[in-house]
This record gives structure tokens, C-alpha cells and sequence, in this order.
């Protein structure tokens, strides 16, 4: 039976349960991940302002996604907060678009200036005495200002594309934010050439600085495989081991949700998945970065030591 086309005014945030009992324990534990994440992210980013040592361009890309990754907490984070304790679970159709919007320009932001840093890391071990040249900061500008400015600029095809289809039946997301596969649900109108559209995206702003990652690192391979001694091996390894770690978590629940055609979208596990690069992602990301780096654990220890020296 075909559904009735109607205009829709808001949707109907479901979330992830209908249970009290565990809305209560995920408002708890996202309230955590809320109050938690900024503050890793602010301070590495104050960390790399203030302390002369991480003034190059490898920490300049660094801190940039931190600077994504505070956006994600605002776009993603306070509503699931409101619609765990809420009995109104409904967001307008213009608070959908805004967050669907930001949503996806912070994804495809995020996958270009991964590439950008993965050619950085190329850059320090492949040329480390010509580095500062290379990554002049004209180029480290450019590169992140594309990350911007493409990412959203295409967000725009893709939004506009989305929210101008036929939504009909009902109005309920089965997810907790507005997102592709379960808005494609609602529609009733889904061509082939959307699907198209969608597939061009993917490849423009997910698969192109996929492959950009991979070729660096099939070049940073070959590098320190020309390095003579295993302690100079382990130390350019080393180098991008944090990034690595970081293109290989976001890359792999990006593509598992957005590489599949509309048909085979399951709700419930993307959901799953979309929890992870979305609240928990940008949470880790900093430690990350931090964990298994001397520079940044020993800005950290100066910054203490000038603190309780103040103190």
C-alpha cells in the first residue's frame, strides 16, 4: 500500500529505547561523555596555542579536529540528552535540516583533513630536514580551509537533495539524530538518481581522501623501509601510529553506514555504529593523540608545573 504524501512540520526522535530505566542509564553515561569530552579537546588545543614546542605544523593539523570535534558534542550530544529525559522527543523540520546539515559538513570535513594530515606525516618522515619548508603555512591554511569549505559546500547538494524529497507516512526517525538512512525510510519518492547523488558524494568526500590516506601511507611504508636501523624504524612508525589509529576507527564506521545501498540500511545497528563516531569518536580522539605522544604528555607536565607554581 503506497502512503499518503503529506507536508511535514517536525519528526519524532525515538533514540535508542523506550525503557525508562535504561533512558535513565544512557542519559547518565552521555552526560558524562558531554561534561568529559570538551575538556580534553580544549586542552589540547590550548596546549598547542601556548606551548612554543608544538608550534609546527604537524600539531596545527592535530589541533583542528579537536576544533571539529567540539561541534559534534553541540550537534549530536545535548539532544540525545533531552530526548533520554523528555516525553518530547520531536525536533522541527528546520532544527532537522540545521542539524543534518552540520552533521554531515563535520563528517566530510573531518575525512578531508584526515588526508591533509596523513600527507603531513608523509611530509616529516619522507623529508624531515626540509620539512618547515614544505608544510610551509601557507599550504597548512590552504589544506585545512578545502577541509572547510568542501566539506560544506557539498554538504549543501546534500542537503538540499535530501530534504526535498516526499516524506509520507509517518514522521518518527528511528535513530537519534537526523540522518540519511532513516530519513531515505520516510521518503516515498527515492530515484535512482538521489542514490547517485549519494554514491558521488561518498567517492568525493569519503573514498577520494581514503585513497589520499592509503597512497601516504603506501609512501611512508616504502620511507621507513629505506631507514637503516630498527630504532629509527620504530621512531617515523611512531610518528603516525596516533593517526593511523584515528583514520582506521572513524573511516571504518563511516563507510560501514554510508557505503550500502538504502536497502540494506538496518536501523538498530547503524545506530550502534553511528554512537561511535559521533559521541564516542570525538571523545577519544584527543587521547588519542595525547596517550602516545611525548610532546604533547610533556606540554602537559609543564603546563601543571607553571600552574602550581602560580598556585
Amino acid at each position: 500500500m503506497e502512503r499518503s504524501n503529506h507536508t511535514v512540520t517536525e519528526f519524532i526522535l525515538l533514540g535508542f529505547t523506550t525503557d525508562p530505566v535504561m533512558q535513565l542509564v544512557l542519559f547518565v553515561a552521555f552526560f558524562g561523555v558531554y561534561s568529559l569530552s570538551p575538556v580534553g579537546k580544549t586542552t589540547l588545543m590550548l596546549l598547542i596555542c601556548n606551548d612554543s614546542r608544538l608550534h609546527t605544523p604537524m600539531y596545527f593539523f592535530i589541533g583542528n579536529p579537536s576544533f571539529l570535534d567540539l561541534w559534534y558534542s553541540s550537534v549530536y550530544t545535548s539532544k540525545i540528552l533531552v530526548t533520554c529525559i523528555s516525553e518530547d522527543k520531536s525536533i522541527s523540520f528546520a532544527g532537522c535540516v540545521a542539524q543534518f546539515f552540520f552533521s554531515a559538513g563535520l563528517a566530510y570535513s573531518e575525512c578531508c583533513l584526515l588526508a591533509a594530515m596523513a600527507y603531513d606525516h608523509y611530509v616529516v618522515i619522507a623529508n624531515p630536514l626540509l620539512y618547515a619548508q614544505a608544510m610551509s603555512r601557507t599550504l597548512c591554511c590552504s589544506l585545512v580551509t578545502y577541509s572547510y569549505v568542501g566539506g560544506f559546500v557539498n554538504t549543501v547538494i546534500l542537503t538540499s537533495n535530501t530534504f526535498t524529497l516526499n516524506f509520507c507516512g509517518d514522521n518518527m526517525i528511528d535513530d537519534f539524530f537526523c540522518d540519511v538512512p532513516p530519513l531515505v525510510k520516510l521518503a516515498c519518492d527515492v530515484k535512482d538518481t538521489y542514490q547517485d547523488m549519494l554514491y558521488f558524494l561518498l567517492a568525493s568526500n569519503v573514498i577520494t581522501p581514503a585513497m589520499l590516506i592509503l597512497a601516504s601511507y603506501l609512501f611512508i611504508i616504502t620511507t621507513i623501509l629505506r631507514i637503516r636501523s630498527t630504532q629509527g624504524r620504530l621512531k617515523a612508525f611512531s610518528t603516525c601510529s596516533s593517526h593511523l589509529i584515528s583514520v582506521t576507527l572513524y573511516y571504518g564506521s563511516i563507510l560501514y553506514i554510508y557505503s550500502r545501498p538504502s536497502s540494506s540500511y538496518s536501523l538498530e545497528r547503524d545506530k550502534m555504529v553511528s554512537t561511535f563516531y559521533t559521541v564516542l569518536f570525538p571523545m577519544l580522539n584527543p587521547m588519542i593523540y595525547s596517550l602516545r605522544n611525548k610532546d604533547v604528555k610533556g606540554a602537559l607536565k609543564n603546563l601543571f608545573r607553571i600552574m602550581q607554581t602560580e598556585g
